[in-house]
């Protein structure tokens, strides 16, 4: 379908025609991570966003097309680090512009690009003692602490509703996204030889009637919409009743003597689980539960719980929570909360035979003390994985979501025996029903919309869906697509091409274990082939028997139907 569309809307670009104002679509196209996307305009090239890739890479992407010192300009949308996490390394090659945001999102990058940073030096250092032992050239981390702490400088934070008028010809304005403390949609207005255009990039969209900040905010008007998808193939369902479901989930964990292990992002959900924590414990109908122990395990989620706190950012609050700040109520405070800074401290949890709840990072379990609280605890029966958000494709916490059986940590085989459930519903993410409240509220129509951060069929569905149903023009670019700003033709396709995944060549000894289990599969293959023409009865039977052999021993906990 998308194929067919964008083969209608292209058009042939000569290539000796100037083009002036440029837009490439860097980064996060059919996938969710890696936000980037570059701008050249009135003779300054400029980023919006520039963000870590996580999980599995569909396509190859999240190069810039010029040198990295060659950038102007960056207008960040908010903090979470497939947004931000890139920013260091224009650090460490020689970028001297300055990057525009919010006073909140700031405020974070301060904290989680150090943490970053600090995650790329250990993670090198792991890397190259193996690769020292094998004889092979060390590889320098992406970038280091230093890189962060340099980047941090040339920050500028600016307020909601604020007209910034970047350099001639380049104005900006953030509109609050409700996705996270400071997350913004900004409008950019770009103005060259007498051609005005508008672009207007939705960063991440806010679920809303969420705790603590305010719902997403409806722009006006655009020529160009560049937004987001990660949910545009599905609904989130009716909301829950969030204090119930977690108190029953708590509840049924203690009662067997285990522990309730929350893997959640540290910046936003964490605050979140907070909330509803203190909800918890305030209600009268949870006495049975006592006053449990919570630990909040992250030291970057301490440290953004701390900046949520600061009088400064109330005003990204809603009016619930301020409402609490003025009884003098913290909203993200409680008895019986632990805080776990040192390595130390995060150990002995593990040591605490007492039934608690455990909030750890990161939230889809690819780095950070969430780890190691899953390796003490998957295999344990009576405990609980709660998880609480976004899974990406090819991460842990996707895996163990999909019903794996066995995961490795740190290197060993874990058995997964422990009850994983999710909180439906709880999402930063606007669903697909969110998403189309979002443009649907923008009272001009606009010329193009592009439609990104988003899985691979959930990019093109969505653009299908806009098309259709809201007759919008609008299309799911590949990476590296492009187009020219004044006129909207598309100067690049893209790239198509997925990455091919490399395939292990590994010979089998017959005589091992696995080797014959390989020689018995061949047998049953040639056991079905002899069963053609059978009884109905019989292969009914057969394929039965079949099917509970296979669910009993499929390690990816895949179902037959």
């Amino acid at each position: 379908m998308q194929q067919s569309l964008l083969s209608g809307i292209i058009k042939v670009v000569r290539e000796e025609r100037m083009v002036t104002m440029k837009l490439v679509f860097c980064g996060a196209c059919h996938e969710v991570t890696g936000s980037c996307y570059y701008i050249e305009a009135c003779n300054k090239k400029i980023l919006v966003d520039y963000g870590l890739e996580q999980g599995v890479n569909v396509y190859e992407s999240g190069k810039v097309p010029v040198p990295l010192s060659d950038i102007d300009y960056v207008f960040l949308t908010h903090a979470h680090i497939d947004h931000s996490g890139k920013l260091p390394l224009l650090a460490a090659e020689g970028f001297n512009g300055r990057i525009f945001s919010t006073v909140a999102t700031m405020n974070l990058c301060g904290i989680m690009l150090q943490d970053s940073a600090h995650i790329q030096e250990v993670e090198a250092e792991w890397d190259n003692r193996k690769r020292r032992r094998a004889g092979k050239v060390e590889i320098p981390p992406l970038y280091t602490v230093e890189d962060a702490l340099s980047i941090l400088n040339n920050f500028e934070g600016y307020r909601y509703g604020e007209i910034i008028s970047v350099c001639d010809g380049i104005q900006i304005r953030f509109i609050d996204a409700g996705h996270l403390l400071g997350s913004a949609s900004i409008e950019i207005y770009l103005t060259e030889n007498g051609v005005t255009k508008k672009l207007l990039f939705s960063g991440d969209i806010g679920n809303t009637d969420r705790p603590l900040i305010r719902n997403p905010m409806p722009a006006s008007d655009a020529d160009y919409i560049i937004m987001e998808s990660t949910y545009g193939d599905r609904e989130h369902g009716m909301v829950p009743d969030y204090v119930k479901s977690l108190s029953n989930v708590i509840r049924r964990t203690f009662e067997r003597g285990g522990n309730v292990v929350i893997p959640s992002f540290a910046v936003g959900r964490t605050q979140e689980m907070l909330y509803y924590m203190r909800q918890i414990k305030d209600d009268p109908k949870n006495r049975d539960l006592g006053d449990f122990p919570v630990y909040l395990d992250s030291p970057l989620a301490i440290e953004a719980t701390g900046i949520y706190e600061e009088s400064a950012n109330r005003e990204y609050f809603d009016e619930e929570a301020l409402s609490l700040l003025e009884k003098g109520i913290d909203p993200i405070k409680f008895s019986g909360l632990n805080l776990s800074i040192t390595s130390e401290q995060s150990k002995e949890i593990n040591f605490n035979e007492e039934p608690k709840v455990i909030i750890s990072a990161s939230g889809m379990c690819d780095a950070g003390r969430i780890k190691h609280h899953l390796k003490h605890n998957l295999w344990r029966p009576e405990c609980t994985i709660l998880f609480v958000g976004y899974q990406a494709n090819g991460t842990l916490g996707r895996a163990l979501t999909e019903g794996c059986k066995q995961v490795k940590i740190f290197g060993d085989e874990i058995d997964v025996e422990a009850e994983i459930c999710q909180l439906s519903g709880l999402s930063a993410h606007a669903d697909v029903n969110g998403l189309k409240n979002w443009i649907s509220n923008i009272e001009r129509k606009p010329e193009r919309v592009f439609v990104c951060h988003g899985e691979d069929t959930v990019c093109d569905a969505f653009a299908d869906r806009l098309s259709y149903e809201m007759n919008l023009n609008a299309m799911a670019p590949y990476p590296y697509a492009s187009i020219d700003i004044g006129t909207g033709i598309i100067l690049t396709e893209g790239n198509r091409e997925k990455i091919k995944k490399k395939e292990k060549s590994s010979i089998v000894s017959p005589k091992s274990p696995y080797g014959r289990l390989l020689l018995a599969m061949k047998r049953l293959e040639t056991v079905v082939k002899h069963n053609e023409g059978g009884a109905n009865k019989d292969l009914a039977k057969f394929t039965d028997q079949l099917i509970a052999l296979c669910d009993k021993w499929d390690r990816l906990g895949l179902i037959i139907s």
